[in-house]
């Protein structure tokens, strides 16, 4: 009896953890900063990731340059993106709606997708 439960509770753990990474992967996406605009103005495009489309552009294209982006946003949140990443950097993010950060940014423009997230940069999506 007391094998049948210890098997019965390692079950459940390890069937738990694998959801939770399942969760996490569904979650987390991976970006790449396709432009570092002035001022904060940031497009992102998703790389990897099931994330709705209606929360991004599938097709935007950049008024100063003419270059068409598919899969993109902007940055809402600009106060805690990592200003260490540069244009071209991949990185893994989770959309976080929940996180406000205020702080001064200029009113330079630099054109962006219309859609904007929230987002917060991950070290990885396990």
């Amino acid at each position: 009896m007391r094998i049948i439960l210890l098997s019965f509770l390692a079950v459940c753990l390890l069937s738990s953890a694998t959801c939770n990474k399942a969760a996490n992967k569904s979650t987390c996406f991976k970006g790449r900063l396709e432009i570092k605009g002035i001022c904060s103005n940031y497009t992102i495009r998703l790389l990897e990731g099931n994330m709705d489309t209606s929360l991004i552009n599938t097709a935007w294209i950049d008024e100063n340059t003419g270059r068409t982006y598919g899969n993109v946003f902007g940055l809402a949140n600009p106060c805690i993106f990592d200003k260490e990443l540069k244009e071209g950097d991949e990185f893994y993010f989770k959309v976080d709606s929940t996180t406000k950060a205020d702080c001064a940014v200029c009113m330079a423009y630099y054109p962006t997708p219309p859609k904007k997230l929230t987002i917060k940069v991950l070290p990885s999506c396990n």
